[in-house]
């Protein structure tokens, strides 16, 4: 064998189908689209993705519309003040050390401190907002409440 003789092996390689080069081609005419319907147009796969549903009205056209989204609207992680009773951290409570005990499960989110349950200990809360009830028993349980800035 001499390297003139190399060549692919047999069935490895195909032409690729040329389409509407006339009836010797074996492809002319429809070009292998068929006789009409959307396949058969120009663009007509196009709207195959998507919500096209056969001319049947689509489901975003169906689904009756209601309600409002706020893109301005602020999320925070929520912590009430049962839960910090119930750590047995003396001293400062910081948004790490919540994180830490499991408290909040997102560290992206600032952390907001609600006044659901009640405080016995007199404890450092620093947190990013405090609702005016959190507040207002951290304050008489003797404990303090420091405001994170930036959110």
């Amino acid at each position: 064998m001499n390297l003139h003789e190399l060549g692919p092996a047999k069935g490895s390689r195909k032409r690729r189908k040329r389409i509407g080069r006339g009836p010797g081609s074996g492809h002319g005419k429809t070009s292998g689209k068929g006789h009409k319907g959307l396949l058969a147009r120009s663009g007509g796969r196009s709207r195959q993705a998507g919500g096209f549903e056969g001319g049947q009205m689509s489901l975003i056209r169906r689904v009756p519309k209601h309600g409002f989204t706020n893109v301005f609207r602020k999320e925070y992680s929520i912590v009430n003040l049962k839960s910090l009773g119930d750590m047995v951290v003396s001293g400062t409570i910081t948004p790490q050390a919540l994180v830490d005990v499991g408290l909040v499960k997102r560290k992206s989110l600032p952390i907001k401190i609600l006044g659901n349950g009640d405080l016995t200990k007199a404890i450092v809360v620093q947190a990013h907002k405090f609702s005016k009830s959190a507040e207002a028993k951290i304050r008489a349980a003797g404990g303090r409440v420091e405001v994170i800035p930036g959110v």
